[in-house]
């Protein structure tokens, strides 16, 4: 299988597509970008066949545009703002951001650092200040035992803000979703890894 990009072929595919064909584009830009298969050591630490890249999807152009309208249909009208502990999350946050605004439905975009700056405010939260008990949702690329999610959780609380959602592109159906549910986050997946192995064998 190639990992050079086919499909969709352009831009404006993804641009005016129902929401059914684009989950459908994106998927198969994870299969054919994303998933590779071998011998990886994973952030947790743990083992694995397989390894997926988000990054390569969601800094793509039309991985991006995809990654932005699928997750801005799956939010409420009540959500506030996005945000997401840095790396991963950075690029999906500022997507689905720019795309609210294409929308005419703004949502603010916050990265969360993973330690606080060093020099001037020392923040751990980047992006514009929201008011106390602003409604907001975390967003990954890739969950496996969730636990990145739960220290933008933490920062975000912190912070006077409520959080009570997760969203993830993709499930590695690791514990994450385990973990979420037993703190009380309501947690949702556009994909779960045995769809993009299935859908990638498809592919071969």
């Amino acid at each position: 299988m190639s990992n050079d990009i086919q499909p969709p072929a352009i831009a404006s595919e993804i641009a005016t597509a129902d929401l059914t064909t684009l989950r459908q584009q994106l998927l198969d830009l994870f299969c054919h970008l994303a998933y590779k298969e071998g011998d990886f050591v994973l952030s947790s630490g743990q083992r694995s066949t397989y390894y997926i890249n988000g990054k390569l999807v969601t800094l793509h152009p039309q991985g991006a545009l995809a990654t932005g309208r699928l997750l801005l249909s799956m939010l409420s009208m009540d959500t506030d703002a996005v945000a997401g502990l840095t790396l991963g999350a950075d690029p999906i946050v500022t997507a689905l951001s720019v795309v609210s605004a294409y929308e005419n439905r703004p949502i603010p975009a916050l990265i969360i650092r993973k330690e606080a700056k060093g020099h001037g405010t020392r923040a751990y939260i980047e992006g514009p200040n929201l008011p106390e008990g602003a409604k907001v949702v975390v967003l990954e690329d890739v969950v496996t035992t969730g636990q990145s999610a739960m220290k933008a959780v933490a920062r975000l609380r912190d912070a006077g803000y409520k959080v009570e959602r997760v969203i993830s592109l993709v499930d590695r159906q690791q514990g994450g979703a385990e973990l979420y549910q037993a703190v009380g986050l309501e947690f949702q997946a556009v994909f779960t890894i045995s769809e993009i192995q299935e859908r990638t064998r498809t592919l071969r």
